[in-house]
């Protein structure tokens, strides 16, 4: 078993330190991330990452809209509306915009309709898995 000098020691504690305070400082990657997809790796100069998440989320986002996609608001009384409106709140702004102007308010009466909804769903989750990815790319626990 090996033991540490106390030097060592203290360069451990501080490293810790400094790791659980960059952890508070990297939230706000996911927060710029979330309301604008792609801004989390824009912000650190990822240009190409960014620009694909970019592309993919607003791409989804936009190709589920146009396949007359529903929109979920808050609602308490189901949970599958509940999970779909989480899914849909991850697209950060792209949500609060078109809310705003009355899109994404067709019901889903038909396939189409389905595969739209569910494509803004995946849009707004793969946005927020690529604003915690940003942030862990800020922390340099990833490349």
């Amino acid at each position: 078993m090996k033991t540490m000098a106390p030097s060592d020691t203290v360069a451990h504690q501080s490293s810790t330190a400094a790791t659980t305070a960059g952890s508070l400082s990297g939230w706000w990657v996911v927060v710029l991330g979330w309301l604008f997809p792609g801004m989390g790796y824009f912000a650190q100069r990822k240009w190409v990452r960014g620009a694909l998440v970019f592309i993919c989320v607003v791409g989804m986002f936009v190709l589920g809209l146009a396949l007359s996609g529903q929109l979920y608001g808050f609602n308490t009384g189901d949970l599958l509306a509940i999970l779909g409106w989480v899914g849909d709140i991850c697209a950060g702004v792209l949500y609060f915009i078109t809310r705003s102007v009355g899109g994404g308010a067709a019901v889903a009466h038909n396939v189409m309709g389905d595969y739209g909804t569910t494509m803004m769903i995946s849009a707004g989750l793969l946005n927020i898995l690529a604003a915690s990815d940003a942030r862990d790319v800020f922390l340099g626990l990833k490349k």
